[in-house]
């Protein structure tokens, strides 16, 4: 009986499978106990700083201008068309100079009738007083008469008195006397009464007219004041500038004509961070770089409102200015904060919002850097304080570590 043998491969087979499955299982376990591979950076791309301690100066910086101290500023007191220009931006000009001249026909009309107004009422104000110091010599001549007839009627009351007693005239005459003297009586006392009332009246009512004559008057001094603005002049010594009107050109009444500044006062205005301008204070002192020169100076103001993020500081210079120190000239200040003794501090890191825990990449070795968490304190322009997290010795790296952010070590080439 002949017997089946069955091949040597087919029963291999499994045995080769079995054994792929088991070393992919094993590879999979090492892959998975394997550390993701280190990322690593130039050494050229950034920055590093050693933590020391010392004594350190808190600072702020900002950009800003030179502003002139004192500008007198020249508006249109009237609307008005520009006839000539004397002068132009630039110039130096004294007290007094005349700018420009302006006209207005309609201006010059209001004048006239202002003054002729005040000519009026100062011609009824005159005829006022004659007409009241008339009246009052009419009622004094009303009162001297009636005084006369009352002591006529009383002296002719006491003769029909004496005459009665005698029995030589009748008692209707004696009445009609003693009427006609008690008449007399009262009327001399209405008529004195008066004559009182008008002399108290005159001073009101000469008073009144007098007070319409003076707002005349003012109202005509204004006139004349706006007629004689047409003729502009500098109001103070110093540079004119902004005086870009033409001939012909309409300005209507507030506009500004131009501005007289003196140049050799002048004044810088920064723009602080309002982050960092919580700590600025008057007083305090500051240099002023005018790309060509530095000058020092101390806070005198400080805006109390924050626009577009920053906070106006003001910086009263001492001493002379750098030549070119012109207005409007950009420059940087730096203001000093205070003076931090024997603290720990490095370079002021990049992408940092200021105090607080933060995660620095501090060297460790000469090939790599490892994440560690500071606790930062106050800064200054390019210095912080550190007061928890590093040592004395230290070594961090300053620049922006952003796109390494989901790493904690990284090797540097």
């Amino acid at each position: 009986m002949d017997i089946v043998k069955t091949p040597a491969r087919s029963r291999r087979k499994p045995l080769l499978i079995a054994t792929a499955v088991a070393a992919l299982a094993l590879a999979t376990i090492a892959l998975s106990r394997l550390e993701p591979a280190t990322q690593s950076i130039e050494r050229a791309a950034v920055l590093v700083d050693s933590v020391r301690r010392g004594d350190v100066v808190r600072e702020v910086r900002g950009p800003g201008t030179l502003v002139p101290e004192q500008i007198r500023w020249i508006t249109a007191q009237a609307s008005a068309r520009v006839e000539r220009l004397v002068s132009e931006s630039g110039r130096e000009v004294t007290r007094g100079d005349l700018l420009l001249e302006l006209s207005n026909p309609d201006l010059q009309i209001q004048t006239l009738q202002a003054q002729q107004q005040v000519r009026q009422a100062q011609i009824d104000l005159l005829n006022l007083r004659t007409n009241l110091r008339s009246a009052v010599l009419t009622q004094e001549g009303v009162v001297a008469t009636t005084r006369t007839q009352q002591l006529s009627a009383a002296q002719e009351a006491a003769a029909a008195d004496s005459l009665a007693a005698r029995q030589l005239i009748s008692a209707f005459e004696v009445n009609n006397r003693r009427a006609q003297s008690d008449e007399f009586t009262t009327r001399l006392r209405i008529e004195s009464e008066r004559l009182e009332l008008m002399r108290q009246a005159i001073d009101s009512q000469i008073a009144v007219q007098a007070a319409q004559v003076e707002q005349l008057q003012a109202i005509a001094a204004n006139q004349q004041a706006r007629l004689q603005s047409l003729q502009v002049r500098a109001p103070d010594p110093g540079v004119l500038q902004e005086l870009t009107l033409q001939a012909g050109q309409w300005v209507p009444e507030g506009t500004t004509l131009a501005k007289v500044v003196q140049p050799g006062r002048l004044k810088a205005v920064l723009r602080i961070a309002e982050s960092q301008a919580k700590d600025v204070q008057i007083g305090q002192l500051a240099t002023v770089d005018t790309r060509n020169g530095v000058v020092t100076g101390r806070v005198s103001r400080k805006d109390p409102s924050a626009l577009g993020g920053s906070v106006l500081v003001d910086i009263a210079l001492d001493g002379p200015l750098p030549a070119g120190a012109v207005p409007d000239l950009s420059i940087d200040g730096t203001i000093q904060i205070e003076r931090l003794a024997n603290v720990l501090h490095a370079g002021r890191p990049a992408m940092t919002g200021g105090s607080g825990l933060v995660t620095l990449f501090k060297l460790d070795g000469a090939d790599h850097a490892v994440r560690v968490p500071v606790e930062l304190g106050r800064s200054s322009v390019n210095t912080i304080e550190i007061l928890r997290g590093l040592e004395p010795g230290d070594r961090i790296i300053l620049s922006d570590m952003t796109p390494y952010s989901n790493v904690e070590r990284v090797r540097i080439r």
